[in-house]
């Protein structure tokens, strides 16, 4: 480096190259890679994931503005004339600018004030966008990138890491799924009434001891039906498997999840996983306490189910009112062959003299010896 603008050039290449890395990174950690999945958990991954995504799309940014610096003193010009310069003579650059705003949508949309407001669906079809910003912003990488213009080994190198993240990305997100419904053949067998607006839905197929699911864990699942083909889900099991069905059990809050109440029976499913480290293999101690609110009980009662009835077990079950105790009877029949003791906390916190609600000496009056129990 001669001068500053050498500086400022040399330090937009660097974090345009990280800035790369992170992205394949991004791709990566939710690429449903099972040993990484196994290794850390979904839950882990996902925080990963969105720290990893401000990090790079940051990084994108400083490129844009340390490039565009240096490349403007190199020429001895304003910076409003070397941006027309860039995006009129340079291959590629328009693209990356594209694939830039995708990336910077995708951002906007995962912030939690603007993320509550979309339906899952907007949400997560704005996410899939990030694969068309990566892919745009490369078609930018190798014709302008100096390092790869420069040293055809590094060019090479740079092909291959893309070809493996992709080639990965096909294998886990494509190939796997595709793999597990041709083994299992899942298929809708019953959609039973819970309440007004829960309902469990059974799921039937072939050898489904070979998914060695637990209870606790979650399954993404695809209906294969009219309207629902192309949106995959997030359940819990609300049943531990048995080899011969799995079970979820949904609440109806937004238009998808009212809409699985009218499932055909005989539906073909897609469903990945099983995912989670919330099982019973994180145990240490005699006692175990299990904790659910609303809907959430779905993985509490299948952890129940498979829990040995030894030690001192406490399943706490938090809800506005009895209507909103879902599965409540099922809990009940359980807690009764663990030695359980079943605990209802009713009310709304927000209601005077309700704020106590799961406060820590509410928490040790229903049960003393938590501190020294497992919690769920």
């Amino acid at each position: 480096m001669h001068s500053s603008a050498d500086l400022w050039t040399s330090i937009g290449r660097i974090t345009g190259l990280f800035a790369v890395y992170l992205a394949l990174l991004q791709i990566l950690l939710l690429s449903r890679l099972p040993p990484l999945e196994r290794l850390v958990g979904f839950d882990v991954l996902t925080v990963w994931h969105r720290r990893n995504g401000m990090a790079c799309i940051s990084l994108v940014i400083a490129h844009v503005v340390f490039i565009t610096i240096g490349y403007a003193g190199t020429d001895q010009v304003r910076i409003p004339v070397e941006i027309s310069r860039l995006l009129s003579s340079y291959p590629g650059m328009i693209a990356a600018t594209v694939g830039t705003a995708v990336m910077l949508a995708v951002v906007a949309v995962s912030f939690v004030i603007v993320r509550r407001r979309l339906p899952y669906e907007a949400w997560y079809a704005v996410h899939l966008t990030v694969y068309v910003g990566i892919v745009l912003a490369y078609l930018h990488e190798l014709p302008t990138g100096n390092e790869f213009s420069a040293n055809a080994a590094q060019a090479d190198y740079w092909i291959a890491l893309n070809v493996a993240v992709l080639a990965l990305l096909l294998v886990f997100r494509v190939g796997h799924p595709t793999l597990l419904a041709w083994r299992h053949r899942l298929r809708v067998q019953a959609v039973v009434a819970e309440s007004s607006d829960v309902v469990s839905i059974y799921v039937g197929g072939r050898q489904l001891d070979r998914l060695a699911a637990r209870g606790g864990q979650f399954m993404i699942w695809r209906f294969l039906a009219p309207g629902r083909w192309w949106q995959a889900h997030p359940f819990s099991l609300s049943r531990a498997p048995d080899g011969q069905t799995l079970r979820i059990t949904v609440k109806g809050v937004g238009s998808y999840s009212k809409s699985l109440a009218t499932l055909p029976v005989g539906t073909r499913v897609l469903a990945e996983g099983p995912f989670g480290r919330f099982t019973l293999a994180a145990r240490r101690c005699a006692d175990t306490v299990l904790i659910a609110g609303g809907i959430g009980v779905t993985p509490l009662r299948s952890l129940l189910e498979e829990l040995p009835a030894r030690g001192e077990i406490h399943f706490i079950q938090r809800a506005i009112n009895e209507e909103d105790l879902v599965l409540r009877e099922e809990i009940g029949e359980l807690a009764r062959a663990k030695q359980a003791t079943l605990h209802a906390v009713l009310g709304d916190h927000r209601e005077p003299g309700a704020a106590h609600l799961l406060s820590p000496e509410h928490l040790l009056g229903i049960a003393p010896r938590i501190a020294a129990s497992d919690v769920f």
